[in-house]
């Protein structure tokens, strides 16, 4: 019998080769596993390294270019409307209620009879009064005839003058008295809500109803100090107000308080509106713009391009990306590639959709205005304008 016989035949041979292939087996699986593994590791660092070099893809963003446009320079205020002219019209003299001329709400013209009281015992004297001057005048003209002819003394004439002005003076006075019972508007306007009613004894000073000018009203608004130079008589102004914004009522600066409140350090300004239609009425809250003489061209762009930080504002422009060298750099579909310049700026005032740009933004630059937020300094872009806003100076959405 050979030796390879009896290894085989030897137990302890068979059970060192039962052992052995196992293990031979698992360092084939782990080594399988490592050389996958490594095939993959590599593959990632090389697309890596790709990645690196061509940077993170770039972000989809809408653009629009800076415009320039001559804004109207205008101040805003918040003011109340009062009446140019308004009254609460008031008996001067007591007595009852004789009658009464007037509807609520009615238009009136100036000197027209409102209500009148009862005045008959002042007409029952002034009748009395009434014939005592025509008396005295009748007897001074006799007295005067008999004078003339040395019939009576002159000193005849004199008493006889003397009861006819004693006469006058008693007949006016009671025809002034009895003005007093009779209330007339004191200029032309709409009266109020009627307050008397017929029989009822009225003591001086009683309310019987307002009375408000309709040719025109004012609006009282205050501004901070330093609007003080900007500000004069004769400045048009536009109201709107809070229930009607599509409507805008034109009017001036009447006139501007000389003295700056001490507490709030603001002025108060008072501005003519015309009224004719009778929109605006006395209490209601309105908007105030005073237009301000015509300023410079200012550089305006979308209020959504402008990114807020606590270090300040900046907006993203829209360039040709370029490598190292400052050549162009192509992207894969072989067209120039574009990246997003982070610029800093300066906000300035700001109108509906838009704000102008005191500095830092020049008319014409691509400026991002959506998708800003996911940008940095020097990412790649791709400009779709396919879906955009449409940024109004002066919008008007729909309230639903």
């Amino acid at each position: 019998m050979d030796d390879t016989a009896q290894r085989s035949d030897n137990p302890e041979h068979r059970s060192r080769v039962r052992y052995l292939l196992p293990i031979f087996g698992l360092i084939a699986l782990v080594g399988g596993l490592v050389t996958v593994k490594f095939s993959q590791i590599s593959s990632l660092m090389a697309f890596g390294k790709e990645f690196q070099k061509n940077g993170p893809p770039p972000e989809v963003v809408s653009t629009t270019p800076a415009q320039t446009q001559v804004w109207e320079g205008t101040l805003t205020a918040v003011g109340s409307i009062t009446a140019a002219k308004g009254v609460t019209i008031s008996n001067d003299a007591p007595g009852v209620v004789n009658r009464i001329s007037f509807d609520s709400g009615a238009v009136v013209r100036q000197g027209q009879v409102l209500v009148e009281l009862d005045s008959s015992v002042e007409r029952a004297q002034l009748a009395s009064a009434q014939a005592r001057r025509d008396l005295a005048q009748l007897t001074l003209g006799r007295t005067k005839a008999l004078a003339n002819s040395n019939s009576i003394p002159l000193s005849q004439v004199d008493t006889d003058e003397a009861q006819l002005k004693t006469s006058l003076t008693d007949y006016t006075a009671l025809q002034a008295q009895i003005d007093r019972k009779i209330v007339r508007a004191p200029f032309a306007g709409r009266l109020g809500i009627r307050l008397v009613n017929i029989g009822q004894y009225l003591s001086p000073g009683t309310p019987l109803a307002i009375l408000e000018s309709t040719d025109s009203v004012y609006v009282d608004f205050s501004l901070p100090q330093q609007s003080l130079p900007d500000i004069k008589v004769g400045l048009p102004v536009r109201i709107t107000l809070e229930a009607a914004k599509d409507a805008t009522y034109e009017g001036v600066i009447a006139a501007v308080e000389p003295q700056v409140d001490a507490t709030t350090r603001t002025i108060k300004v008072r501005a003519s509106v015309p009224n004719k239609q009778e929109k605006l009425r006395p209490g209601m809250f309105a908007t105030v713009a005073i237009v301000l003489p015509p300023r410079a061209p200012s550089v305006i762009i979308p209020v959504t391009a402008i990114v807020h930080a606590s270090f300040g504002d900046s907006i993203f422009v829209v360039e040709e990306k370029k490598d190292d060298a400052g050549a162009p750099v192509n992207g894969a579909d072989g067209k120039p590639a574009k990246a997003a310049r982070q610029q800093f700026v300066k906000v300035g005032e700001s109108r509906g959709d838009f704000v102008s740009i005191v500095d830092g933004v020049t008319a014409g630059q691509d400026i991002v205005t959506s998708g800003g937020f996911k940008l940095r300094n020097g990412a790649g872009v791709v400009v779709n304008n396919d879906v955009k806003l449409n940024p109004d100076v002066a919008p008007h959405p729909v309230n639903r």
